[in-house]
């Protein structure tokens, strides 16, 4: 029981990293919409997060596979595709020149991450407070626990 409960605490803190990062990302886009920062600066700020997004994206992903949690696998699986698919055309960095025409295609994007990462930020705070009570609360009716085999 102690190893569901540290892995959903690392699960919930990868998750607030990856909802930090496409937070990051949106606000500079929103900063070189509003003139706060010009283009080169904007698309330094957010090609520098990019890779380790798509690492802890693949790493949770990989994780979900890994311990068998086959519904929180498929709902990470699309969006992992999608940021290798990307990497592999090498179209995972923002360009300093296409910046402002790509904006609001780039905002759209970053706001759909955005709702995924809140998703599975739900999804996963809802796998932690069950698996924390378990732990510090021990039932005397484990035989009777099915909460093991929710997402198996």
């Amino acid at each position: 029981m102690a190893w569901d409960l540290i892995f959903w605490v690392l699960c919930f803190f990868i998750n607030i990293a990856l909802l930090a990062l496409s937070f990051y990302q949106l606000l500079s886009l929103s900063d070189l919409e509003d003139d706060h920062l010009n283009p080169f600066e904007a698309s330094t700020r957010i090609n520098s997060v990019v890779f380790p997004e798509f690492l802890l994206q693949g790493f949770l992903c990989a994780l979900f596979l890994l311990t068998w949690h086959w519904f929180m696998f498929l709902l990470t699986v699309p969006l992992t595709v999608y940021h290798l698919m990307l990497y592999l055309n090498r179209k995972h960095l923002v360009d300093v020149t296409e910046i402002f025409r790509d904006l609001n295609f780039e905002k759209k994007y970053r706001f759909v991450k955005l709702g995924i990462y809140l998703l599975l930020f739900t999804l996963v705070l809802f796998r932690l407070l069950p698996a924390g009570a378990f732990f510090f609360f021990p039932s005397k009716f484990e035989e009777l626990d099915f909460r093991s085999s929710l997402f198996y």
